[in-house]
């Protein structure tokens, strides 16, 4: 029975992977579609969050049916009710990046107001971030997952600097108002991405202590 059990959460483990590094794919294309301008790309993105969406349901029934099955106890339980978060959580991140997608479709044939310097750095750390975060799941590495929600501060301190440039663009010329606002809704994206990777960490923890909480970056 222990066998089979140990299987199945194999089976679960591997299939939360798979969908993190579609996740994280999606994060990045959407980001290139963006600063590219590549319609084409963006509705890729957006056909793929069906697959994301699929995974998730997926991985929500096969971990109920496990519970049914195999009854499991504490420490166990507290593991499947993770994986059951954390597939919301990757699921919720990947709307994130649909929504990156539908603002560079939304823009038509409209230039971007500003080169993007400091939103594919926020792409690429919030991608960082959640590829760590999910092994440290994986792995059970609570310190790595008590470690990561630190990085936090630097996509809140991007989010500022795009959020301060656009509000100095705006002030010179209110006309550019619209164009400002697809680079702050496409920045605001990117910072909940990192609030979502902090949210999978607090499962880690919880999966291994028992102990759910808040972690803040001051916590640190």
């Amino acid at each position: 029975m222990r066998a089979t059990f140990e299987a199945e959460l194999k089976y679960l483990k591997d299939e939360l992977l798979l969908l993190g590094n579609l996740v994280e794919q999606q994060i990045s294309g959407a980001v290139d579609s963006f600063k590219n301008r590549d319609a084409n790309l963006s509705r890729e993105i957006i056909a793929t969050d069906d697959k994301v969406n699929q995974k998730r349901y997926m991985l929500e029934e096969q971990v109920l049916i496990t519970i049914a099955t195999q009854q499991p106890m504490a420490r166990d339980l507290r593991l499947l009710a993770s994986i059951l978060e954390i597939a919301g959580e990757l699921e919720r991140i990947g709307d994130y990046a649909k929504g990156i997608a539908t603002i560079n479709i939304r823009m038509g044939e409209e230039e971007l107001l500003t080169p993007l310097i400091r939103i594919p750095m926020m792409a690429e750390k919030c991608n960082s971030m959640l590829h760590r975060a999910v092994n440290a799941f994986i792995n059970e590495d609570i310190d790595e997952a008590n470690l990561i929600p630190n990085e936090d501060d630097e996509v809140d301190r991007l989010y500022v600097e795009v959020y301060t440039t656009m509000m100095k663009i705006i002030v010179k010329d209110e006309n550019v108002i619209q164009r400002a606002n697809w680079i702050l809704w496409v920045a605001h994206n990117l910072e909940r991405v990192a609030d979502r990777v902090t949210n999978i960490c607090e499962r880690t923890i919880f999966t291994v202590t028992g102990e759910l909480k808040e972690i803040r970056s001051s916590d640190q």
